[in-house]
């Protein structure tokens, strides 16, 4: 898994999901299983058409507002979670708009530790 910040940016991927949701306002009432939901959804579409590799936007911080913090752990968890023991799966890229984002998901990442 890697973080770059982009904005209309060549990347190596076979998709970029944008799977906005309007009712992921503000990450205080279940919206993170939701949030899941929606990395996970786009991860099994990717890996039954064989992609080689997804780009994510940060899904529902922008307008909807969710906690770009609450998001980045969400979309990592959740990803790193698909990842494991599928030596097969998509790379991923999670492709952020501002600095502020980058950073957000940068730190969640460093505590993962290496990507593979």
């Amino acid at each position: 898994m890697q973080a770059i910040q982009a904005d209309i940016t060549p990347l190596k991927a076979d998709a970029i999901v944008n799977a906005a949701n309007r009712t992921l306002r503000g990450g205080g009432a279940g919206e993170a299983e939701l949030l899941a939901r929606c990395y996970r959804r786009s991860l099994d579409i990717a890996a039954e058409r064989g992609l080689k590799s997804i780009a994510f936007p940060c899904i529902s911080t922008g307008v909807y507002g969710y906690p770009i913090e609450a998001a980045a752990r969400v979309a990592i968890e959740t990803v790193a979670a698909f990842l494991a023991g599928r030596p097969d799966a998509p790379a991923v890229t999670f492709c952020c708009f501002s600095e502020r984002d980058l950073g957000g998901y940068r730190r969640e990442l460093a505590k993962r530790g290496p990507a593979r």
